[in-house]
């Protein structure tokens, strides 16, 4: 089913996603189709193509296909709404986000409060939690007058919590209009857009989709609809009115390759059908098996869960000892290259900062327990004790 090398032990699949090989069949079909008349492709086929694999991957996560775009990526889908509102900013205005938020929506939201006299509110979430509610309490508590635009993550990227969005947006929304970065939420846990509620919803279609890389979505709530995006203005903009138009501008930024977009239902479909109980199924054996993972690691290395079973998706985070070494470029951790070598792939950050290290692990259908019994019995091998 995969083309995953054998000699690896792949835990990273949160970053980069595995393609099955039927799905990456599919998306060389789609770019023979294309090659063999490109003009024909284009001027015939692409846009009822794009209209079935929206209407196809909105149906998968409950959203109105009018307020659905596919887009590269979720952070690209995050800068497109930031840049779309930045008139709304003022100085003094505040951008609202959490210190868990990924590092390059981050700096989409630093670049955009430079620029208008904004300033971004990072609200404190740390890995040791009790409680979900926490993470609300803590934002709502951040919120005042001045908070314009509040960007939350719905699964963190560098802890894989998975934060309760749903009470977050409820109670922010419609005062404070929310974009929830989604990049890890398509297929790794249940989703309903359309009754979350929340003004942006983004999220990437090639990590638990596992669709190809380069395929992701942004969905607009209606009311939104009017004064979304992208970053490149193409010829939708003087052809087409409403949702026709925001569809027509995000579907055509240029020359580029839709196969991704194109593929991504067949990658549903042949993901969906790994499991007798169909995407329920598949998304509570990968929690089982990050939440397996996660305490067979901490056993190995005499560690105590720092947040509740409830807050793991199909990822989870361990705290390892500090670096010990001068502070390298970067957020990643030397140590994951030394586990790479090992035949590993993980990802080990400095987070919240350096020489704090923190241990990701992911888990989907190609991974077993037997997987995290050797990274840990490695981990305890080399790493001096905190």
């Amino acid at each position: 089913m995969w083309s995953l090398s054998p000699d690896i032990h792949h835990l990273n699949h949160g970053s980069f996603g595995a393609v099955p090989v039927a799905v990456q069949e599919e998306q060389q079909r789609w770019i023979r189709r294309w090659e063999e008349a490109t003009t024909r492709f284009i001027a015939e086929e692409i846009q009822p193509a794009l209209d079935s694999a929206r209407e196809a991957v909105a149906r998968f996560v409950g959203a109105d296909p009018h307020g659905f775009a596919f887009v590269r990526n979720a952070t690209l889908g995050v800068a497109s709404v930031v840049r779309s509102v930045e008139p709304w900013f003022s100085p003094g205005d505040e951008i609202l986000t959490t210190s868990q938020a990924y590092n390059a929506v981050r700096q989409t939201l630093e670049f955009t409060a430079r620029r208008t006299g904004a300033r971004v509110v990072v609200v404190d979430v740390p890995l040791s939690l009790s409680d979900p509610s926490e993470v609300t309490d803590a934002i709502l508590s951040s919120t005042g007058p001045r908070t314009r635009l509040a960007v939350i993550d719905h699964i963190s990227s560098p802890t894989g919590q998975v934060f309760p969005i749903a009470e977050i947006v409820s109670s922010l929304e419609p005062e404070v209009p929310v974009i929830v970065d989604g990049a890890h939420g398509p297929g790794q846990v249940p989703l309903d857009l359309n009754s979350l509620g929340a003004s942006w919803y983004t999220g990437n279609l090639h990590k638990w989709v596992c669709a190809p890389k380069g395929a992701a979505f942004l969905f607009t709530r209606e009311d939104r609809v009017g004064e979304t995006f992208p970053v490149v203005i193409s010829h939708g903009w003087t052809t087409r009115e409403g949702s026709e138009r925001y569809r027509a501008l995000f579907d055509w930024l240029g020359t580029d390759d839709p196969s991704p977009w194109l593929a991504a239902p067949k990658a549903i479909e042949v993901i969906g059908a790994s499991d007798p109980a169909g995407w329920h199924g598949v998304m509570a054996k990968n929690r089982e098996l990050a939440i397996a993972g996660h305490k067979i690691i901490s056993d190995r290395l005499g560690l105590e869960p720092l947040y509740p079973q409830g807050m793991i998706g199909s990822m989870a985070s361990i705290p390892l000892p500090p670096h010990d070494g001068q502070r390298p470029p970067g957020i990643n951790s030397p140590l994951g290259s030394v586990l790479l070598k090992k035949g590993f792939e993980t990802v080990v950050l400095f987070w919240p900062d350096w020489p704090d290290q923190l241990l990701r692990v992911s888990a989907h259908l190609y991974n077993t327990v037997d997987e995290y019994g050797a990274l840990g019995d490695v981990l305890k091998g080399f790493l001096k004790p905190s």
